[in-house]
């Protein structure tokens, strides 16, 4: 059975854990060994980490039966625009059904705190050459824009920008 709980800063090593295990799975035929080396730990150091908790991101971590094997976050952008940071769920459980329940918590969470639940967004960046694209496509997400973020040593993240109003 899965439950989902919000993390915390005690739930950092869970987080980095699960990261650990798809980072390289996901992005390995995408990005250079220098890319992901230096993405992950921009985006998954202890220091990184405590400071997107600190800002105001929310994870919810995923257990089957007691076990951590995968991991949401969002963080309110607007009073009607939320923005889903990540979402990876462990190898051994994608196909299971396990990121429908992640992302459709994130849309629930995004009507619970917006000011206008009537007319909220959840939206996301994808790396324009990963596979989750055809996911969140399934998901009701459409292409919004592409852009290319500059994020330090001469690495971009050349992303779609999806959209959906949940």
């Amino acid at each position: 059975m899965i439950e989902l709980q919000i993390a915390s800063k005690k739930d950092i090593p869970v987080i980095q854990s699960i990261a650990g295990k798809t980072w390289n799975i996901t992005y390995g035929s995408i990005l250079s060994e220098h890319q992901l080396d230096y993405m992950f730990e921009m985006m998954y150091s202890n220091e990184s980490l405590t400071q997107q908790l600190d800002e105001g991101q929310t994870f919810y971590i995923a257990y089957d039966n007691g076990e951590p094997c995968g991991y949401v976050s969002v963080e309110k952008q607007s009073e009607e625009i939320f923005h889903l940071q990540k979402l990876y769920v462990e190898p051994k459980k994608q196909g299971t059904g396990l990121g429908k329940i992640l992302i459709t918590k994130i849309f629930e969470h995004a009507k619970q705190h917006s000011a206008t639940p009537e007319h909220c967004f959840v939206e996301l960046n994808v790396n324009r050459n990963n596979k989750a694209l055809q996911f969140y496509q399934h998901m009701g997400m459409s292409i919004d824009r592409t852009v290319d973020i500059p994020i330090g040593e001469g690495f971009f993240m050349n992303d779609y920008i999806m959209k959906k109003q949940v």
